[in-house]
């Protein structure tokens, strides 16, 4: 019997799919929890509606990211920071405050999304990478002037 699942089954397969399990299966154990029903011809159509819509909507998403990624490679922030009377600086800068910086240049980052390989503890001109995706990434410069 051919039945679409509502839900992910453990052994049998995950929501959406559509799969062939024995009768005493299906009717005794997927109907009665309603993890799935019957495989009929408009469901099958709809599951598939679903599948098309699905991969264009992440197609686009991936369009979006790189666009974005074009845009921000190679920009650069500058971001300040309070620093003592021979320079030292108070704490460092966080990926908060570079997403801050970016967003006041129009750009809205994740804090999450920014990576940098070393603390900004010192002033100075850091690089940082921002991971918009797995494969799409942008490198940018971050500039750390102390606040007057």
């Amino acid at each position: 019997m051919k039945v679409i699942l509502k839900a992910d089954v453990k052994g049998t397969g995950k929501k959406g799919e559509i799969i062939e399990v024995s009768d005493g299966f299906a009717k005794n154990f997927l109907f009665k929890k309603g993890l799935a029903e019957i495989a009929t011809a408009s469901g099958i159509n709809e599951i598939l509606q679903k599948r098309n819509a699905d991969a264009f909507h992440k197609a686009e998403n991936i369009k979006a990211l790189k666009e974005l990624a074009e845009k921000l490679n190679g920009n650069e922030v500058t971001v300040a920071i309070r620093t003592g009377k021979n320079g030292k600086v108070f704490g460092s800068v966080t990926t908060d405050k570079i997403a801050s910086a970016l967003s006041d240049l129009g750009y809205d980052v994740d804090k999450k999304k920014i990576v940098v390989k070393e603390p900004m503890k010192t002033i100075g001109t850091f690089d940082a990478e921002i991971r918009l995706m797995e494969g799409i990434a942008a490198k940018i410069k971050v500039h750390i002037v102390p606040l007057e």
